[in-house]
């Protein structure tokens, strides 16, 4: 099932500089999964090497924040959107 992956500047460069990629894949983690195979340089960028979602990035099913629903786990369909974006904190 093809999804479009969009990439937040910082990540852009580890995907031949494209914003919006294609992955394949039944869970948000297999679709994770399939966007470090086309694209190496992304390992352990968003997903920890305990298969976990890093703590700095923050990441959407259709405008749905996955910790709110089951994370890696969440099911994905075609034409899903799924947005990557990094975490903000001030003060």
């Amino acid at each position: 099932m093809p999804v479009e992956v969009r990439l937040p500047t910082i990540l852009r460069q580890d995907a031949g500089g494209q914003a919006t990629v294609k992955a394949n894949g039944a869970t948000l983690g297999d679709v994770f999964a399939d966007l470090t195979r086309q694209f190496p340089n992304l390992a352990g960028k968003v997903v920890t090497e305990e298969g976990t979602l890093h703590k700095f990035v923050n990441v959407y099913v259709n405008d749905d924040d996955v910790r709110y629903l089951d994370k890696l786990e969440t099911k994905v369909a075609d034409d899903d959107v799924v947005s990557i974006l990094p975490a903000v904190a001030g003060g």
